[in-house]
């Protein structure tokens, strides 16, 4: 399978059947079917979204609009839940206007290289060709962004542009993941439906009710070390503002996002942008 051919089908998938009574197995090539559409797709931040210039307005915008609810928690939930459906809009409309400039760009950088070759540029030709250039190169730089973020490829230097090799990664990982079929006493199971049901009654089984024992929950203290007053206040005192700033600045980028679908690159920048830092809970969800 070359480059192109992946390219082209994106999630093709390719399956060796049963062979029967043949000497050789048959192949199933799937380039994608169209009545397997898998989970619903959920809300997740791209971290292309940080390089826009208006995504920090944005955040905070919609941050700052008052919502109701009967404690810190519950506008807390109720502000996330805003800022997810803003930006999963907002993210729409950007990468229809994303493609769009790109084509528009690249025409321009191809007419004018394709110029060059016959005749001199002037002064305003070759400005236009830079400018078009360092815009096609930011686009770029954005798009390398998203498929760093889904390729989780260690390997690549952060800096690289070969975005269709971040495209391969990011497919090729897709497709070891999905299971086609399942061997269980001599028997063969296949099918999504069938596949689930045989993985949940498997694991309720592997995880079922616990064994009778003899152990019990009566508090024993007579052979295990205490800790001093001391250091009992030391360990319930309440978190100070340093610890969670810390906390938060201090976890690594580039890794799977919360159940709320931002990475921990929102957790530090969105309390740079609102200074969440300087401000009580309370205030901050207000």
């Amino acid at each position: 399978m070359t480059t192109e051919w992946e390219f082209k089908y994106p999630i093709v998938m390719l399956q060796a059947l049963d062979r029967g009574v043949s000497d050789h197995a048959p192949l199933l090539l799937d380039i994608g079917d169209p009545a397997y559409t898998g989970h619903a797709k959920q809300f997740k931040m791209e971290l292309s979204w940080l390089a826009q210039e208006d995504f920090r307005q944005r955040v905070t915008e919609i941050w700052n609009k008052p919502v109701s609810g009967q404690n810190s928690v519950q506008r807390w939930n109720r502000k996330m839940g805003a800022l997810r459906k803003h930006l999963w809009g907002w993210a729409r409309h950007h990468h229809g206007e994303y493609r769009a400039q790109k084509e528009y760009l690249q025409s321009v950088v191809t007419n004018l290289d394709t110029q060059a070759e016959t005749r001199t540029l002037t002064e305003e030709e070759r400005n236009q060709l830079e400018t078009a250039r360092d815009d096609l190169i930011k686009l770029l730089r954005e798009e390398e962004l998203k498929f760093y973020q889904r390729a989780k490829a260690t390997d690549v230097l952060f800096g690289d542009n070969n975005t269709r090799y971040f495209q391969m990664i990011a497919n090729d990982k897709h497709r070891k993941k999905r299971i086609l079929s399942l061997e269980h006493e001599g028997r063969k199971i296949e099918g999504q439906q069938n596949l689930k049901d045989y993985i949940t009654q498997f694991y309720k089984e592997l995880f079922g009710p616990p064994e009778e024992n003899l152990f019990t929950l009566v508090e024993r203290t007579n052979d295990i070390p205490q800790v001093s007053s001391s250091e009992n206040e030391f360990l319930m005192a309440p978190f100070t503002e340093k610890e969670i700033r810390d906390a938060i600045f201090n976890m690594e980028h580039n890794k799977a996002p919360g159940p709320d679908g931002f990475p921990a690159e929102f957790d530090s920048i969105i309390s740079t942008i609102l200074g969440c830092h300087q401000r009580g809970l309370d205030e901050y969800v207000s």
